[in-house]
C-alpha cells in the first residue's frame, strides 16, 4: 500500500493519541485477518489517513494505543518516519473501553493533547481548528441518525450533556470522537467505573468537565464514521473525489479512461478496456481485456480484473482474482480472493428497500456482498444482496449465497 506524501507546514509540538485496539466485532469477517484500523481505503489503511490529517494540521508526535492483533499496525507505521512523523506504541492487553486504553498512555503524554478513535476519516482543517486554542473541546458532527450514537446538546459553544445511544435523541448533534484534552483528564480516569458490560468509558471521566461546564463543542465540516462493513464503501468513495491520479502503469491502445484514475507501477491496462473515475488501481495489477471499471472503485495491489468483467463502486483488496464474466458491485472484497467464471454478485432488492444485512438497516439502497479474506467462489455463483461471506469460505459451482456464511464452511 502507498503511504501518504510528507507535506512542509507548520509544527505543533503536542501528542496525538490515536485508539486503535479493538478488534471491530461488527466489521467481521473484514477484522478477522486484520485490526479495524488496518482496513483499506483508497489502497492505505484507514489509520492511515488519520495519522495524515493530524500531520497535515502540524502534529508530529503520535502514540497509538494497539492491542488486537498489533503487529500488523507496527509494521506498517514503524517509527513513523515514513510518514514524516514520530510514532510511539503502548499496548492495552484487553480491551476494556476507550477509558482504559486512555489510562495506558498516562506516561506517554503532557501538556495538552489530541485523542482520535481511529476508525473515522476526518478533515485536517477540522483538527486544526480543534488545537487552534487551549481549551477543552469535543468534536460534534450533525447526523441524520443521531439514535446510533452519542448524542450532544450545547448552549451557545459549551456542550451541556451527553446523552449515549438512545431511541429519543436530544439533538442531532452527535459525539464524533475527537477530543482536546489536557492531561488532568488523567486524573478524572481513575474514579472510572466499570459499566454493564465490563467496559470502562471515556464519557464517564468527561462527565463531571461537562457538568462545570468546561467542555466546548466544536463543529466538524467533514466527518466519516466507519463502524460497519458497508461504512467503508461512503469512505472509500470520500477519499477518492480528492485522489491526485498518477499514471505510473502501462496503457495499452484502445483503453478508454474518463475522469481521475490513478494507476500503480507495473500495472497493466489491457486493450477494450474502460475505466470511470474516479478509482484507483494499484501496483502489478492486471486490468482485462475488455474490462469495465466503474467509479468510486479502489483495486489493491496485484489484483487481477479479467475479460468482459465489471466492477462498480467496490473496494477490492489486494492479491483477489476476479478473472472471467463477472459482476461485483457497491461491495467489499477481500484479500487474496478468486471468483470463478460468471460468477455475480447481486446489489439492488426487487422491492428496491434499504438492504438489510444480519437483519440491521444499512440505510443503502444498493449493497452487495461483504467478503472475507481468502474466498473461493466457483463458477457461475449467484451472491444474493446484503450477503456476508466469512474468511477462507469456499463456494462450489452453480451455488446460490445468501444471508452470513461463516468463515472456512464448505458450500455445495
Amino acid at each position: 500500500m502507498e503511504k501518504c506524501l510528507k507535506p512542509e507546514g507548520k509544527v505543533i509540538f503536542m501528542e496525538c493519541v490515536i485508539l486503535a485496539a479493538g478488534e471491530g466485532k461488527r466489521m467481521r469477517p473484514l477484522t478477522a485477518t486484520r485490526p479495524k484500523v488496518m482496513i483499506p481505503l483508497v489502497n492505505r489503511p484507514m489509520a492511515d489517513h488519520l495519522v495524515c490529517a493530524a500531520r497535515d494540521a502540524g502534529i508530529t508526535e503520535f502514540v497509538f494505543v494497539v492491542g488486537y492483533r498489533e503487529q500488523e499496525v507496527r509494521q506498517y507505521f514503524g517509527d513513523g518516519s515514513g510518514l514524516g512523523v514520530s510514532i510511539r506504541y503502548v499496548t492495552q492487553r484487553h480491551q476494556r473501553g476507550t477509558a482504559d486504553a486512555l489510562r495506558a498512555v498516562e506516561d506517554m503524554v503532557s501538556g495538552w493533547f489530541l485523542l482520535l478513535n481511529g476508525d473515522m476519516v476526518i478533515r485536517s482543517q477540522d483538527i486544526a481548528g480543534i488545537i487552534k486554542n487551549k481549551a477543552l473541546r469535543m468534536g460534534l458532527f450533525h447526523s441524520d441518525h443521531p439514535e446510533d450514537f452519542g448524542v450532544v446538546t450545547l448552549e451557545g459553544e459549551t456542550v451541556t450533556s451527553l446523552q449515549e445511544k438512545s431511541d429519543q435523541p436530544r439533538s442531532n448533534l452527535i459525539n464524533a470522537g475527537v477530543y482536546y484534552l489536557s492531561e488532568e483528564i488523567f486524573t478524572d480516569l481513575r474514579s472510572v467505573a466499570a459499566s454493564s458490560r465490563g467496559e470502562y468509558e471515556l464519557t464517564e471521566a468527561l462527565a463531571d468537565m461537562i457538568k462545570e461546564g468546561r467542555m466546548a463543542g466544536h463543529p466538524l465540516s467533514f466527518w466519516l464514521d466507519v463502524g460497519y462493513p458497508w461504512d467503508l464503501l461512503d469512505a472509500n468513495a470520500a477519499l477518492l473525489k480528492e485522489l491526485t491520479p498518477v499514471s505510473e502503469g502501462i496503457i495499452e491502445e484502445g483503453v478508454h479512461l474518463s475522469g481521475m484514475v490513478s494507476t500503480g507501477k507495473g500495472t497493466v491496462i489491457k486493450s477494450g478496456t474502460y475505466i470511470e473515475g474516479p478509482c484507483i488501481i494499484g501496483d502489478n495489477c492486471r486490468i482485462g481485456p475488455h474490462a469495465y471499471i466503474r467509479g468510486a472503485t479502489a483495486i489493491g495491489p496485484r489484483c487481477h480484473i479479467g475479460h468482459s468483467t465489471e466492477i462498480k463502486n467496490s473496494l477490492i483488496m489486494e492479491d483477489t482474482r476476479i478473472p472471467h464474466f463477472n459482476y461485483i458491485g457497491d461491495s467489499v472484497v477481500g484479500r487474496e480472493c478468486n471468483f470463478g467464471a460468471g460468477t455475480k454478485v447481486a446489489n439492488l432488492r426487487h422491492d428496491h428497500r434499504p438492504v438489510l444485512v444480519r437483519g440491521r438497516n444499512t440505510r443503502r439502497m444498493k449493497l452487495g456482498a461483504i467478503i472475507g479474506d481468502g474466498v473461493r467462489l466457483g463458477i457461475n455463483c449467484s451472491v444474493n444482496v446484503g450477503s456476508v461471506i466469512g474468511s477462507g469460505a469456499i463456494v462450489a459451482p452453480h451455488s446460490l449465497v445468501e444471508g452470513c456464511i461463516d468463515g472456512k464452511t464448505f458450500i455445495r
